[in-house]
This record gives structure tokens, sequence and C-alpha cells, in this order.
């Protein structure tokens, strides 16, 4: 009963004050949708069916084909990109990975109570809500999807608690071309009930070599977070939400990958992960 109350609060709030428009005139927002109340961990044999696409039969599939095609083109350190991290992105499932998780400030509260009221029922972005829920790790498994012409479409990053068995992420990546910001940038999905949340982010090389993946935008086609609501064929209303993501991954002076995901809200810090990454034996 709260989770309908909740999904109906957010669905009024989406109309009332959302922007308008036709994914077909903005096809960086095109994405899978849930035509379902749950999403799940078989949503991307779902979407892979209505999609007309097939799973890969790929060893060593990663998030993307290739990490070099979402560089900036003007970033004066891409040539010091550790070679590691583009690795891990184009052979994801060749990696473990381990997450610890820490809440912070105010914005915490309204954030756990969208996941216990929502993010459990529908299985999907149901973020750890204490350490010790990932204390026995996460599963990864990368799945990713083809057209009828062999070509990626897209991959299903399918991350599960190995504690509780809840869906964790069950998110689409691919690279996507954004006019706003006239190169490729890293496009997340995650697949909601008649909807979904994008996240569009920018890749930045740092001095070290290490990578910040930055969804940080100020008006629509520019990086970052979009909530969308469908409205029937390619109609949809969508608004811009004012929450930031920082993932740095690097190598740290043990030769370890590792990555700090941090999330804020109005420039309020509310919510860390860190993630240790290792290469399977």
């Amino acid at each position: 009963m709260w989770s309908n109350f909740l999904q109906a609060l957010i669905n009024c709030w989406l109309l009332a004050t959302g922007k308008r428009l036709d994914t077909e005139e903005h096809s960086w927002l095109k994405g899978p949708v849930s035509n379902t109340a749950i999403v799940g961990d078989d949503f991307y044999s779902q979407y892979a069916r209505q999609s007309g696409l097939s799973v890969a039969k790929e060893v060593g599939a990663g998030l993307l084909t290739d990490f070099n095609q979402v560089l900036l083109k003007e970033d004066r350190n891409r040539e010091k990109l550790n070679p590691r991290i583009a690795k891990f992105y184009e052979n994801t499932s060749q990696y473990t990975l381990e997450v610890w998780s820490q809440w912070r400030g105010p914005v915490q509260f309204f954030a756990k109570l969208l996941i216990k009221g929502l993010s459990r029922k529908m299985q999907q972005m149901n973020i750890p809500l204490n350490p010790l829920e990932s204390s026995h790790g996460m599963s990864s498994e990368v799945i990713p999807l083809e057209n009828a012409q062999g070509n990626r479409e897209t991959t299903c990053w399918l991350r599960k608690s190995i504690k509780t068995g809840n869906v964790v992420y069950a998110g689409f990546y691919s690279a996507c071309w954004l006019p706003e910001l006239n190169n490729h940038c890293v496009k997340v999905v995650f697949p909601l009930p008649k909807g979904n949340v994008t996240v569009l982010l920018k890749v930045l090389v740092q001095e070290d070599g290490s990578v910040k993946l930055v969804s940080h935008g100020s008006k629509l086609g520019q990086p970052g977070y979009y909530r969308i609501r469908t409205l029937g064929g390619s109609k949809a209303v969508l608004k811009y939400i004012p929450l930031k993501e920082i993932i740095h991954v690097y190598e740290d002076a043990e030769g370890t990958l590792r990555t700090d995901h941090q999330f804020f809200f109005l420039g309020s810090r509310f919510l860390d992960l860190h993630y240790k990454i290792s290469q399977k034996v």
C-alpha cells in the first residue's frame, strides 16, 4: 500500500513538473522500460525478446566494446589513460567486485525511504542500506545484447546481493552520442515501471591516468540524471534531477583497481560506495 502511494506521488510530480517531449527527436533518451511493476533479474531476457535482440555468446564481455570511444576528444590527459581501467570496462565479466557503502547527511533519510518503499518491491536500484547487506559480496553478471546483424546494442550489468538475493542494479550500458557534449558519453539506463532512470556520464582522464565519470550538467541534453515516464508510443515526460554522481576509477599504491562512487543531491553528499576490483584467476 505504502509503495503504491509513493509510486503514485512520484508519477503525479513527474506529470505536473516534467518536460513533455518525443524521444524520436532525442535519441539519446531511448532506453529500456519495464511494463510490469517488478524489474528483477529476468528483465534483460524480456527486453531482448521485445526488441528483437539476442544474448551474445561472447567470452569476457565488457560493459563497453571500446572505452576510448567515450573519452573526450579535447581531453589533454586522454593519452595518459591507465590501460587497466580500459580493460576493466571492455572485459568486465573477467572481474569480481567487493563493495562497501556509507550513508551520510540528512538526504539519506529520504533516499532510504524510497529504497525501502519502492526499490525493494521493484527489485531495481536497491542500494545497500548498511554495510552488512553487502558483507557477503555482490554478484556480477555481464550480458551483452546484439541485433540481428551481430552488432552490440547494449549490455546489461546485473548485480545482486549474495546475502539477500535482492537485485541491486539491472543497468543497461552503452556508448551514447550526446549532441550538447559533441562527444560520446557513457549511458546507463535503469528500467522502472512505465519509465526509467537514464544517467549520462562524461568521462574525464586525470593526470595520474585514473578516470572520473561525472553526471553533471545544467540543462536538457547535458550529462546528468534523468527520470523518464512514458506516455505512450514515443511520447514521454522527463525531469532533470539535481543528483550528481562522481565515479573515480583508479589504481592504488599496491596495484589494486578501486572505485570511489559518490552521490550528491543539491550539492549535499549523501552516499559513498567503494569497490575493490579484482581480476578472476
